[in-house]
């Protein structure tokens, strides 16, 4: 490649350029153009143009995306990209992706200037099979359903349905309109269609196991192929205390976290060996459906747990059990909580004491620390295929218009970590612009669609949305193309 002195040198020879011009001298022409070229390319190959210049030749997307890979630290402009209203699309000016606006402030008719976000926790599968369809959650506890054109990531609001369900709901793995709830009424599992709008009850939890009238489902997750699912019972979050799990072919089967006893219409019955009693924060299941991870309210160091469902078998994470996690089908994803934020651990969830570091060349973060939310819906059968998440740093600035806090690569930024051990690439795709400051709903949670093309992110944008009628600055959903 040629460098910007060789240009330079081409252009300072006056005479022989003007002695070309004047004869039509091709070759020399051609050179110029040839040297133009080449010393663009040096730009090219930096911020923004790298993404485009990595994906020439190769196709760019899941599971080998064309982002950059670098560790450098990339700080936040001096002001956010101008947006403008839903389904404007804005470019991330340092790292070149594609971001579309989802909602904005009138958005939710029924709660005019309301904030809109994506739902509570990443590990929930909020995207259908096709990425052709999505849900936001609104202020008033429900969820706003959308349409999605992927090719021109453009959304259509198809409004909020009318269902009792209790929690965030989740899209079904393999049919692509079929979305899973817990009806609060009757603490059932039910499915509804998004095409036709048809509500169907599986199952009443209440059939099987003895529940009080106010005890209520959260926490719904189906297993890849919809064959089983899991819920929390009890009155409130942390105060959950009924595991539960529907097989359309077996039956039910439960884990009472108070007095370590299962049972059920299969599997082995009786209380579990470890002496552990808790209330329940979190609950998830794997995308086999075999295994249980169980976060227990009062956090800490070891605050989660794994039971092997068709089994006695719960263990509690023994090390480097930190912040939030996600499953795939047999693996389960985490912090280290560590020396850097960023010592991501994999584990079997058959082993949870043989974990395997990430991330390679990590150095101490020199006491600043910040948080993530991991999403994985996008997980194949061997656990290869990237976990992505956002970012977010506690002590963010809240002046509308200031630049987030930024020590280091992956601050307050959506990226996707690689899984299939051959490397350990960290692709960064976006700023999140959210400051984290407006209360829990406004970090960045985040997550991945099924097909790993898409990252929808909750956003501030740097306090410039607008303020809530609760007083504080709106948060709006937006969505990141994965390249």
């Amino acid at each position: 490649m040629k460098s910007e002195s060789q240009l330079t040198t081409v252009l300072q020879n006056e005479e022989s350029l003007s002695c070309c011009l004047a004869g039509f001298c091709l070759t020399t022409i051609l050179h110029l153009f040839t040297l133009l070229f080449l010393s663009a390319g040096l730009w090219v190959m930096s911020g923004v143009g790298a993404q485009a210049a990595s994906s020439a030749g190769k196709p760019c997307g899941p599971p080998s995306y064309c982002a950059r890979t670098d560790r450098r630290t990339e700080v936040y402009p001096d002001t956010p990209p101008a947006l403008g209203p839903a389904g404007s699309i804005v470019q991330d000016p340092n790292f070149g992706s594609r971001i579309v606006r989802v909602t904005d402030d009138k958005t939710d008719a029924k709660r005019r200037g309301g904030p809109l976000m994506t739902p509570s926790s990443s590990e929930q599968n909020t995207w259908n099979t096709t990425s052709t369809a999505l849900y936001v959650v609104n202020s008033g506890g429900g969820f706003t359903l959308y349409d999605f054109d992927p090719s021109t990531m453009t959304p259509h609001s198809l409004g909020e349905p009318t269902l009792q369900w209790a929690g965030e709901p989740q899209f079904s793995y393999s049919q692509p309109n079929i979305l899973y709830g817990i009806d609060q009424r009757n603490q059932a599992f039910q499915q509804y269609d998004i095409s036709n709008r048809r509500l169907t009850t599986i199952h009443k939890a209440s059939d099987c196991v003895k529940l009080n009238s106010s005890d209520t489902g959260n926490d719904v997750t189906a297993s890849a192929d919809d064959n089983r699912f899991l819920a929390a019972f009890g009155p409130r979050q942390d105060d959950y205390y009924v595991v539960y799990i529907f097989d359309r072919g077996r039956g039910c089967r439960w884990y009472n976290t108070e007095t370590g006893e299962i049972g059920g219409q299969w599997g082995p019955k009786g209380t579990i060996a470890i002496p552990e009693h808790y209330g329940v924060h979190n609950t998830r299941m794997s995308k086999s459906g075999k295994f249980v991870s169980i976060t227990r309210s009062g956090g800490g160091g070891k605050a989660w747990l794994v039971w092997e469902v068709e089994t006695m078998n719960v263990v509690v994470c023994p090390s480097l059990c930190s912040g939030h996690h996600v499953m795939g089908y047999s693996h389960i994803v985490g912090p280290s909580g560590e020396s850097h934020p960023f010592d991501l651990v994999a584990r079997p969830l058959s082993r949870l004491d043989a974990s395997s570091h990430l991330i390679t060349g990590l150095q101490p973060t020199g006491g600043y620390w910040y948080d993530h939310h991991f999403s994985w819906s996008n997980v194949n059968l061997d656990d290869t295929n990237p976990v992505c998440l956002s970012t977010y740093r506690p002590r963010n600035p809240d002046t509308p218009r200031t630049p987030l806090a930024v020590n280091g690569p992956w601050e307050n930024e959506v990226v996707c970590v690689e899984m299939d051990g051959k490397d350990s690439k960290v692709w960064r795709f976006a700023h999140t612009y959210s400051t984290a400051k407006n209360g829990f709903w406004s970090t960045p949670r985040g997550n991945v669609s099924q097909d790993g093309r898409f990252f929808m992110f909750t956003s501030d944008w740097e306090d410039q949305l607008g303020k809530a009628p609760s007083g504080k600055y709106r948060t709006d959903v937006f969505v990141v193309e994965l390249r």
